[in-house]
């Protein structure tokens, strides 16, 4: 059975090295914390899959989930990992908050469509057109 994952959109991120550059800023001690307003009901599940990152419409990296911890405000951490480890890219539509994501690292690598191959301007222009 594949790990529970998450996904979320890196808003503003150009790129791989962009997104590095953010998760390294925002780390302390290693963890890096992302918030959002809900526990994800499937919270237990998702303890050791990843936090993928999609730039440009594709994942492009994740960091690994590491737990979830209350806030003062009402609001909830994913404490993650504070290192991305990328991944071979993986055509995602864009999305608002973050989305469930079951992913098999054993069938990563198993697009031979080559769309995960196309330059990412390409790539934004045919999802904009719905055609990928």
């Amino acid at each position: 059975m594949p790990q529970l994952h998450l996904t979320k959109v890196a808003f503003g991120c150009r790129d791989l090295e962009t997104l590095r550059a953010r998760v390294s800023a925002r780390s302390e001690g290693g963890e890096i914390r992302v918030p959002t307003r809900m526990r994800p009901k499937r919270h237990e599940e998702l303890l050791g899959g990843n936090l993928y990152w999609i730039v440009k419409h594709r994942i492009i990296g994740g960091v690994q989930i590491l737990r979830f911890e209350d806030r003062s405000d009402g609001r909830i951490d994913i404490v993650c990992i504070g290192e991305i480890q990328t991944v071979a890219p993986i055509p995602k539509r864009a999305h608002q908050g973050w989305r469930y994501f079951e992913f098999d690292p054993a069938t990563a690598n198993a697009d031979v469509s080559g769309i995960g191959d196309l330059p990412p301007q390409l790539y934004g222009r045919l999802a904009a057109l719905a055609l990928v």
